[in-house]
């Protein structure tokens, strides 16, 4: 089969378009042949060497949407997607035109969505969800303020917070675009600069909002604990520009906020597909909706597709088969 792989970490110029042995299902796993499969940021950083657990030589990718060809009879022809932060990492990826995945991996794709979009699923709503629903456990008629809405994960927790029924103030540093799915839902938009904290208490009443999902964290996570209410949930995902932080742990623990830190790297495809297949009833719904994807590239220009997302991109890039 056709793959990309690296030997060594770098820029996406070490990515190689190779031939691999197609894998072969066994009585604990299945193969899928994957139709689309998108690149995250974290499949960027992957290849440049930024996480310490990833085995050499490798084929990169977490995302992916496909058919089972080889497996149990009950599964063969159906169309799968799934995500996880063991493939492309310590177990070959989703840029190839097969994956061999254990059984308990296997979650039906939504019949609204095609491969291209329900390979951009994944990475983005996994770690929505884990944050929102698993964690926070955000309820409706609660208020959820979302720092970063405008990106990838960001508008996922927009998504999944209004299909819960909470009103969703998004803090970026510049409006979202009216024409996505995250632009059409918020309820409210606050910049993120100094007044963020001020316009949300007003927006809130003054109390602050129940749950603040921090997309940014790092130059953020000051921001992100102000706009908290009292006992209200602040989740934590990154650590952009900025990996220590501080912050007044009087003002914290007065505030008895609860900080919490989601990652959804920590689960393996196969502990990812429970929620994969939580989520697709809002999408079959359409309670949810898929990302736009902004480019397309066929496997054998795999760099490109990289490039691309190491460049920055409005919208997701998507690797076909």
């Amino acid at each position: 089969m056709k793959a990309i792989q690296f030997k060594s970490f770098g820029n996406p110029a070490v990515l190689d378009y190779v031939d691999l042995p197609k894998p072969e299902a066994d009585a604990d796993s299945a193969v899928v042949q994957i139709k689309a499969a998108s690149v995250n940021p974290s499949d960027v950083k992957n290849v440049a060497g930024h996480f310490g657990h990833t085995v050499l030589p490798r084929t990169p990718g977490r995302d992916f949407s496909g058919v089972v060809v080889d497996g149990p009879q009950a599964w063969l022809g159906v169309e799968v997607w799934g995500t996880g932060g063991d493939i492309g990492f310590t177990r070959d990826g989703t840029h190839a035109e097969f994956i061999k995945v254990p059984l308990a991996a296997l979650s039906r794709k939504p019949k609204t969505l095609n491969h291209a979009q329900a390979s951009a699923i994944g990475v983005n709503f996994v770690v929505a969800w884990l944050g929102t629903v698993e964690y926070a456990h955000l309820q409706a008629g609660e208020t959820i303020a979302v720092i970063g809405a405008g990106g990838g994960v960001g508008g996922a927790v927009v998504q999944i917070a209004k299909a819960l029924g909470a009103r969703v103030i998004a803090v970026d540093r510049r409006p979202l675009d009216a024409n996505t799915p995250a632009g059409r839902l918020i309820d409210d938009y606050v910049p993120l600069d100094e007044t963020a904290t001020g316009r949300v208490k007003t927006l809130t009443g003054g109390a602050g909002a129940d749950v603040v999902y921090d997309t940014v964290g790092g130059v953020a996570f000051e921001t992100a604990l102000s706009l908290v209410k009292r006992r209200g949930r602040v989740l934590e995902i990154s650590g952009t520009g900025k990996r220590r932080v501080e912050f007044d742990l009087i003002d914290f623990y007065h505030n008895e906020t609860q900080l919490l830190g989601v990652d959804s790297a920590k689960l393996g495809v196969a502990d990812s597909a429970p929620l994969m297949s939580a989520l697709v009833e809002g999408f079959e719904s359409g309670k949810l909706t898929g990302p736009a994807i902004a480019q397309t590239f066929p496997l054998k220009r795999a760099r490109e597709a990289y490039e691309a997302v190491a460049a920055g991109t409005r919208g997701r890039v998507v690797v076909t088969m």
